[in-house]
Formats: structure tokens, sequence, C-alpha cells
């Protein structure tokens, strides 16, 4: 296969569109501008001179580069000085320390008026980056760190990439936020690597809650031609593009199946996309058409409907919401809201985990991972408790096996992970969280063996999923040092950890749980001691909801299926099935003994749960009959609309409510929850700008929850 992309007619200079690009440049008066500078390098060989352009916005790797008008004109004027060159063999392009670039700037994004305005960020980014396809000379992106988005896409427009083996993430992550790779991704991809492999990263990973590939990855599925060792990985690159301009190196690509596997791997990406989202949100619908359509498609017809989609979107309610989920979850979560003083948290050598379970495990094997310091499980008995270390050093063998730690990590993380029969091993613990039985006197006889060993500094978290943390620690000598700490499952991949003040919580435990998630790298939200906190007591409402229509005699597959629209990650039964039918009724007892006029126990699940009953659905994911039978009765079946509605009215009202008892800071922080602990799709925000744009907020509680959201879907 030939070595260089095409060159069609080279793009126009951008001189004419001072204007416009001034315009967008005001839009963007906060843009951080990534500016591109230039050098001469000899390449090694007597290959001649090229010009490297580094992409840098003058600040380190925690601010990484982004293109907005600013950064789009620089990177140009450097493309523009190089193609009148006629001294040179090669342009290169690369980044900053530890970042490529990240994509394009949003914070413009929130004040782009018309539709005019958003075609045109579209097409400035066309413009520029796609000279780097259509310049005499070869073109070389030398991917040296983080790509993301429109990163990504420069390095696409180019003729050859190479990329680090240290390059933690490369994504295009657009469909997560309600976009599409719009700066020339749906096309060059696909067309690069074949539709299947390009539709995993333009959509199965931004809706797999925006998975990313490493550097070795992208090397492997042909994104990348060259992959070098990030300590000489310019000088590396710079060698082996030599060569290739010599003849020396020639690039062999795999021939593009553009018949019927293209066709299949978008049919594929309907159907995954229809399946997870309803219909509920318009970009990634958007996405697999550019690529099914880019199969015949030029590439000015391509890009052209690039920026038509990108147009269409970013004037979009699902965008807007997007942003601000977007912002909740890299802003807000790093400052939350109510948390002490850093400087009051204690240091956390040893921690002690109370069981020897599941959830347990899965806990002991985050701490030792994220901490680095020894973690000791216990229960009651040898069997449970081998059990428990065992699973713990399985997963290790398991990351060990995909390449994610090596094997000194592996053996030193298992040594770390320990089991005692005996308390009496939490003696030197900091910290010390429990996993064991919902029930409130299990968990207060624990604590108060627990207390009778550690030192009173100790900190005794509960990783309660509803139980009051007051009363839990009510009859401890130093009920402050208690809080709540509840992670969700699966604990290695939902972000969010729910922190709990009991009403004598101190702030240094309160700082010490707080310092502790973020060496977790969790998302934390401080809540206040109330009936299973913010997610367990809304999606148990909203549930409810939904069993409620089942039990007065719907069909419980037509139940199910209401809340579709939204585009959850999984169906309202389907989150009954992985939480557990016997853990889903403890925790409506516990609401509807708290809030009995708005919370019901459901006795259809009550009798569920006395069957014995594990699991709604068979194996072929239909109701199981046995089930279904259980849930059969009542005569006053409802249509989904009927049954949407009266969820999304109970979950405002429920909202209202608990905002008004202060269970978190703002309405920010119910999302927050709801993104991080529930899947909450990105598209909806969460779920108070759905409620303000549905008009649902000002029908129940006659207020919206945000007064800038959109009035209406």
């Amino acid at each position: 296969m030939a070595t260089e992309q095409s060159h069609p007619s080279p793009a126009t200079t951008l001189n004419g569109d001072a204007s416009r690009h001034g315009h967008l440049s005001e839009l963007f008066s906060d843009e951080v501008v990534t500016n591109a500078i230039s050098r001469d390098v000899e390449l090694p060989y007597g290959a001649g001179t090229a010009v490297l352009i580094t992409l840098d916005n003058g600040h380190d790797h925690t601010k990484p580069n982004t293109f907005g008008p600013g950064g789009l004109l620089s990177l140009d004027a450097q493309i523009e000085a190089a193609r009148a060159r006629t001294d040179i063999v090669a342009v290169a392009i690369t980044g900053k320390p530890f970042i490529f670039a990240v994509g394009a700037d949003l914070t413009g994004v929130p004040k782009i008026e018309t539709r005019d305005q958003a075609h045109a960020i579209g097409k400035l980014g066309h413009d520029v980056f796609r000279k780097l396809g259509e310049l005499d000379v070869p073109t070389f992106a030398l991917v040296n760190g983080a790509a993301m988005g429109g990163g990504t896409e420069v390095a696409l427009h180019c003729t050859y990439r190479t990329i680090s083996s240290g390059v933690p993430a490369l994504a295009l992550p657009e469909a997560f936020l309600g976009l599409v790779p719009g700066w020339g991704g749906t096309y060059l991809l696909p067309h690069l690597i074949g539709a299947e492999k390009a539709l995993k990263l333009i959509v199965d990973n931004p809706l797999a809650q925006n998975k990313m590939i490493k550097g070795t990855q992208a090397f492997e599925m042909g994104i990348a031609d060259a992959m070098f060792e990030p300590a000489d990985f310019v000088e590396e690159s710079l060698r082996w593009a030599a060569q290739v301009i010599k003849g020396d190196v020639t690039v062999e690509r795999p021939e593009v199946d553009k018949g019927e596997a293209w066709d299949n791997a978008v049919n594929m990406a309907r159907f995954v996309v229809e399946g997870k989202l309803h219909g509920a949100a318009p970009a990634p619908v958007r996405a697999v058409e550019l690529v099914a359509e880019a199969k015949n498609r030029t590439r000015d017809e391509g890009f052209a409907a690039e920026d038509d989609a990108l147009a269409d979107l970013i004037m979009s309610d699902e965008l807007t919401s997007g942003l601000y989920a977007f912002d909740l979850v890299q802003k807000r979560a790093k400052r939350p809201a109510g948390a002490p003083d850093k400087s009051l948290a204690r240091k956390v050598t040893k921690v002690g985990v109370v069981g020897a379970g599941l959830m347990a495990g899965q806990l002991a094997l985050l701490f030792a991972r994220r901490l680095d310091v020894p973690v000791v499980m216990t229960d009651l008995d040898q069997e449970r408790l081998d059990k428990g270390v065992a699973y713990v050093h399985g997963e290790v063998d398991k990351l060990l096996k995909k390449g994610r730690i090596n094997g000194d990590k592996a053996n030193h993380l298992k040594a770390l992970v320990t089991g005692s029969l005996t308390k009496d091993a939490f003696s030197d613990a900091d910290f010390v969280i429990e996993a064991v039985f919902e029930k409130m006197e299990v968990k207060q006889q624990v604590f108060a063996e627990v207390e009778a060993v550690v030192s009173p500094e100790a900190i005794l978290a509960t990783n309660t999923s509803s139980l009051s943390i007051t009363e839990m620690a009510s009859k401890l000598q130093h009920p402050e040092r208690v809080v709540g700490f509840h992670f969700f499952n699966p604990v290695a991949v939902l972000p969010l950890l729910e922190i709990i003040r009991g009403e004598r919580t101190d702030d240094a435990a309160l700082a010490t749980a707080f310092g502790t998630a973020r060496k977790l790298k969790k998302t934390a939200v401080l809540c206040k001691d109330a009936p299973a906190f913010v997610v367990n007591r809304l999606l148990t409402l909203f549930m409810g909801e939904v069993l409620g229509a089942v039990g007065e005699g719907t069909e419980p597959e037509v139940a199910d299926r209401a809340v579709a629209p939204l585009g959850l990650p999984m169906s309202p039964l389907m989150l009954l099935q992985l939480v557990g039918p016997a853990v889903a009724l403890h925790v409506s007892e516990t609401l509807h003994e708290a809030f009995p006029e708005r919370f019901a126990v459901s006795s259809e699940l009550a009798e569920i749960v006395k069957e014995g009953k594990t699991a709604i659905f068979a194996p072929d994911l239909t109701i199981d009959p046995e089930v279904k039978k259980l849930f059969s009765g009542g005569d006053r079946p409802s249509e989904e609309s009927e049954i949407l509605d009266r969820a999304l009215r109970a979950l405002a009202r429920e909202i209202r409510i608990m905002l008004d008892e202060g269970v978190v800071a703002e309405a920010a922080d119910i999302d927050l929850c709801l993104i991080t602990g529930a899947g909450w799709p990105f598209h909806t925000g969460g779920i108070t700008p759905y409620l303000d744009r549905a008009g649902v907020s000002e029908a129940v509680n006659g207020q919206r929850f945000h007064e800038g959201a959109p009035k209406a879907l």
C-alpha cells in the first residue's frame, strides 16, 4: 500500500477570514493559547532539514495543550511558514513534556449563540489541520504524551505517526460529551484502520465511561506507524523519519476493507448505540452515521459533513448538559463542597478491613494499590478469611496477566494484603473500614470490638449504604472519629465515594476521610447523615415507581422499558438484579421507615426475596418465568409514558426535599453523585438539568434547579 496519503489541492490560507476568526477569538476570550513553536532540525543520515513544531501553552502537564481559535491560528501560521520554504524535506509536530494535545478548548462553547458561529469552529479546525496532509513534503506526528479529541485528529492528518510507549491516554471522547470527532476523526480514522476499530474509539469507548487506550494499544491498532520508548522518543522518532524520507524504511499499512466489513461494523455500532441509549442522545448516532457515509465520501465531503454535525450538536441541549457534567467531574469533584482544611487530615500508614466478602476484597485491593500500605482483613472463620485474601491475590494476578503491573509490583501487593482472625491485628491501624452485614446491631458490635484495640485517633469508617452514621457511633467512647465511607459496586469502576458526617464526627476524621479519598482517586461528595444518603435514596425512589407500576398490573417488561428515553446504563430491573433483590428490599424498608409517605415497599419484591430469588432475568435476558409470576397482580396497568412521568416527578420532588434538608450543598452535588456513582449519562447532565429542560422541575416544585438551563426539551 502507498506510504503517504493522497494530496488534494492545497487549502487556501486563512488570511481572508480575519474578521470571522476575530469574532471566534472574542467568544474564546478565556482561551489559554497553545502556541506552535517551530525550529529547524537536521535529520540524521543526511536526510535533510525538517521543521519541528512543538505545541506548548506555557504551562506544565497539569494544564494540557488544547486548541481554541488562538491555538489553531498559531499552528496555521507555522504550517504556512513551512509551506513557503523550499529547503525542507519534512514537517514534524509534537507536544510539550507528557502532553501532545487533549482536544478543543471548550471554554467559549457556552457563549456561542448561532449555528454559523458553531459551524465556523468546525471549519477552522479542518482548514488548519488538513494542511498537514496537503503539504508538498511528508508530515510526521510525534505523539509524545496524552492525545485526545483534536489532539488525536491533528495527528491523523499527518502522513505518518510515531507514538511513545509511555502515552497514558489516547482517545476520541467527543461522543461522551455530546459531540462528534469533528476535525477529521470520523473520516480519517476509519480510512486508516478500518471502520470496526475506528468505531471502537469513536463510539464504544466513549460510551464505556469514556475509556482511553494507551500508546502501546494505539500502535497495535495501526493508528501509529512506529513506537519508541519515552526516554529518547523525539530523537528516535526523527531518526525513523529520516529513514522513511531516504526510503530505507517503508511503511506498510493493511488495506482497509471498504465493503462488507465496513457495513457490518457500522450496523453493529448502530445496534450497540440503540441498545445503550435508546435514541436518548444524538451525538453517538451522528458519529456512527458519519463513519457510515465516510466509506463513499471524498475527504472534502467528509470534512464538510463533520462541520455540519458539529454545528448542529454545539447548539443542542445535550451538549450544554454534557459540558455541565464535564465541569462537575473535572472541577467540582476536585474541590468537594464542605470538606475541612486538608491540614487537619491524619496520616494513614495501615488499613484494617472488617469482613472478607466480595466488597471487602475490592476495598482491600483498592487501599493496597492506591495507598501502598499494609492492609489486614478479618472475618469470623479461617475459611472465609482465606477466601477473601485469595480473592485479592487473584485480582492482582489478573492485573499482572493484563500487563497493568509487573511481577515485582504483583508480589508487593500480595504481601501488603493479609488476613487475621482477631481484631488485635488492627492495633496499629490508622484507618479501619467495616464491610459487614447491613444490620445496625452488627455494625455497632463490630465498631465496639475495633475501638477496644485501636488508638483513640484511628478513624472508623463504615461502608453502609443506608444506615445512620450517628446511631452507629452512639455507643462508642469516641464517636467523633466515625465517618461514612460509602463506595459503589464495582469499586474499581465507579468513581463516587459518599462521605457522610455523623452528628459528632469531628473535622479531623472528616479531613482524613477526604484526604484518603483523594489518594484512592475517588470522587468524594460530602453528605448529611440522612437515610440512604444520595444515590441509593434516589435510585430506590426511581426503582420504587417502576415496581409500583408493576404491582398495579403493568407488565414488568413494559415498566422496565418505560425509562429508556433517559438512556441510562441499565434498566431498573437490571439494576435490581445487579444490586440484589435482598439488598434493594432492605434499603427500601429503611427509607419507608424514615419517609413512609414517599417510599413504599414493594410486596412483589418482598415475595421475590422470600422465595430466595437472587436474579430477575434468565440467562437469555428475558425475565425469569418464576419471577414474572411473582410480579403478577393488579388491574391498573400504566402506559410507558405515564410511568416515566411519575418517576421523573417523584425524583424532582425528592431532590427538592433533599436540598431543603441540606443532604448535599447544591443540586450540582446530586448530579455529580448520579454521574459518578450510578453511571448517569453525561448527555443528561445528571438529573437536575434534565428535569429543568423537561419542565418537570417547575411543574412539581414551582421552580427550576438551575436558572440558566434550557426551558424545555
